[in-house]
């Protein structure tokens, strides 16, 4: 990413009911509740979908929702979700949910080209949605004995909703022509002036030309004159970001950055544990959190709005993903957001340092970190290129 690029900026629509909404317990009560009151259409797409006991129980849901005459769209993309065995994508078929893995740019039975579709959104009918970084499989659940992983959604209603059943159908399509979608309008608001917020869609899309996620995080930190919290899943920014969140400090802005204590790619922490060194010499707080698996993607700026969605600060996100997130513009959500992630710091985060051992001073771990660093970013753009796939 150069200092040159251009960024674009997405516009706002309406919306209304806005809520963030955790991984758990609170996240599948809330997407059951909406294919429960689905009428015409659902359109679910992910990156990951495991056929474990919450993938049952989502697809039954769905299931049922074709039973009362709705229209039900699952696609997940064919590289984290290949997993998937035969006889349940036959009993999707035998259900009548349409199905399908994200196509690649070009694929033959011995490799695959393209990029992955990373982002997770439930949308019923054009009435309400759920955009997050939510996977479907019991890691994001509440499971006797197993907490969920530390992830948000945001939900809601409102004429975005109207943007994101658009962008559904035509990922459904991969952008070309095909399949034909009922032509939905959103019900009316009823939402008092108080509960309503200013939404954008934003995408990136190397594809599309589309990196409007990218440039979301570059103008919070440009435009940010007293606060920045970041909650960040595999946080291995590129040189641009880098440079940003230096700048952005030396201006007197405070920023907090919470990234994973335990991951569940090993390798990941060690080069995320690369950049540390550069963060505390440029007087950036940060924190790793201490619970079981930090995956969620979230920023608050300045308490007055927030970005929350699929996109990670890394480069497979910013250049070789489909990524969805949702920018909020509402100074109420915004602080809502901000405090729980204060309070996240407060009650089970462990705040970093140079005296850190193992961290920052230490060769070897220095050396590791380093190593690490680089042998992720070269396995992203690997693992995102080439990829056989059986199912």
């Amino acid at each position: 990413m150069s200092s040159g690029k251009q960024y674009s900026t997405p516009g706002y629509a309406q919306a209304s009911n806005v809520r963030l909404v955790r991984a758990g317990t609170e996240y599948f009560d809330c997407a059951h509740s909406m294919i429960r009151n689905a009428r015409s259409v659902i359109h679910l797409q992910t990156y990951i979908y495991e056929e474990d006991h919450t993938g049952q129980v989502i697809a039954q849901a769905l299931a049922d929702a074709v039973k009362r005459g709705v229209s039900v769209y699952l696609l997940v993309d064919g590289y984290a979700s290949r997993t998937l065995s035969k006889s349940f994508l036959r009993q999707l078929d035998m259900d009548g949910i349409n199905f399908r893995f994200f196509a690649p740019l070009f694929r033959n039975t011995n490799f695959y080209v393209g990029r992955r579709l990373h982002h997770k959104i439930l949308v019923a009918d054009v009435d309400e949605a759920l955009v997050g970084g939510v996977n479907i499989s019991d890691r994001y659940n509440d499971l006797p004995g197993q907490p969920a992983w530390l992830d948000f959604a945001l939900y809601t209603k409102g004429a975005i909703v109207s943007e994101l059943y658009t962008l559904c159908c035509k990922t459904w399509n991969n952008f070309r022509n095909g399949a034909t979608f009922p032509v939905l309008k959103p019900q009316q608001s009823t939402a008092p002036p108080d509960n309503l917020s200013t939404i954008a869609l934003c995408r990136n899309d190397w594809v599309r030309r589309k990196n409007q996620v990218s440039s979301t995080y570059v103008r919070m930190l440009r435009s940010a004159t007293s606060e920045v919290i970041i909650l960040s899943s595999y946080f291995i920014p590129g040189k641009m970001i880098r440079s940003q969140l230096a700048q952005a400090a030396r201006r007197g802005v405070k920023i907090k950055i919470i990234t994973a204590g335990n991951s569940d790619v090993g390798i990941a922490k060690y080069a995320e544990r690369y950049s540390y060194s550069f963060l505390l010499r440029n007087h950036i707080e940060l924190y790793e959190y201490k619970g079981n698996i930090l995956h969620g993607k979230l920023a608050v700026c300045d308490d007055r709005w927030l970005t929350i969605g699929s996109y990670n600060l890394n480069n497979i996100s910013a250049y070789a993903s489909i990524e969805l997130n949702l920018n909020v513009q509402d100074e109420k959500i915004a602080r809502k957001s901000a405090q729980v992630l204060r309070e996240l710091i407060d009650q089970h985060c462990v705040r970093v340092s140079d005296s850190i051992s193992g961290h920052v001073r230490n060769p070897f771990s220095r050396l590791l970190q380093w190593v690490s660093h680089h042998t992720v970013r070269f396995i992203f753009y690997v693992f995102t290129f080439y990829y056989k796939h059986h199912a």
